[in-house]
């Protein structure tokens, strides 16, 4: 049994859903402790079965037992203890997705976890559902939302076009092409995601920066061609932004104490 695996959604569904992934120590006989997770720029509704998991970010340490949990957007590293007998299944909510609910305001809420009935949510799901039952649930969920607002909200295009500039975009530019003022679009983003559209970048960025040093040979790939491929200002600028978020050096990132996604 794999502690850590993916899982994906249709095509359409990953309009709004990355993917699924699950933390199985259900047979576990062990605690599983100090791994870690880093910013991703989504958002994470956990399902917790068995006994609990202990996160750690860099506001609040979390016991987090059987039920159903609100993972707001991460900033910095989070520290993860799983319990023996205990699964975790994660649903990873792109940065917009809440948008499509104007309900929620989360300009206060970053570095949080929360914990939240499955009332409160917009579909219905069983705490202890297998990982086949919840996909078809939400594959069907969000293909009809999909359907239903065929047009990008602000915040979908926001990140749109954060995702597709081949440089780094300024808040500014943004402005520009969605002819919106920056003040709103800042007020906008931050209510919908409790990030300001800078710190988003940020993240995105230094994800990316991630991807490329553990799927390359860092022994062939220097830090300097990381640092510029990813749009740092050079090599010294890349450590200092690395150690922000990991609290170490890209020369002694260890990716084998992460829950490290896929190459898909």
């Amino acid at each position: 049994m794999n502690l850590y695996s993916e899982h994906y959604v249709t095509q359409k569904t990953e309009r709004f859903i990355n993917k699924i992934w699950c933390l199985d120590n259900s047979i576990g006989e062990s605690l599983i402790e100090n791994k870690l997770v880093l910013p991703n720029g989504c958002f994470n509704l956990s399902i917790v079965t068995g006994n609990a998991i202990e996160v750690n970010t860099s506001k609040n340490k979390y016991e987090m037992s059987e039920g159903i949990y609100f993972c707001s957007q991460m900033t910095n590293k989070v520290l993860v203890n799983i319990q023996p007998k205990t699964k975790v299944i994660i649903i990873q909510l792109h940065a917009w997705t809440l948008s499509m609910f104007p309900k929620y305001d989360l300009s206060d809420f970053s570095d949080s976890i929360i914990k939240i009935n499955s009332e409160e949510l917009p579909f219905q799901i069983e705490i202890d559902s297998e990982i086949e039952t919840l996909l078809n649930t939400i594959n069907v969920y969000f293909e009809e939302l999909s359907d239903l607002h065929s047009e990008k909200n602000l915040i979908e295009k926001i990140c749109e076009i954060i995702k597709n500039y081949q440089e780094e975009v300024s808040v500014s530019e943004i402005s520009k092409d969605l002819k919106f003022s920056q003040r709103l679009l800042q007020i906008k983003f931050k209510t919908a995601t409790g990030l300001t559209i800078k710190k988003y970048i940020q993240i995105l960025k230094f994800r990316k920066s991630v991807d490329l040093m553990i799927n390359s040979d860092l022994e062939k790939l220097k830090l300097t061609d990381v640092a510029l491929y990813n749009k740092y200002f050079d090599q010294s600028h890349f450590i200092k932004k690395f150690k922000d978020v990991t609290k170490t050096t890209p020369k002694m990132f260890n990716p084998d104490s992460y829950f490290l996604s896929k190459k898909r």
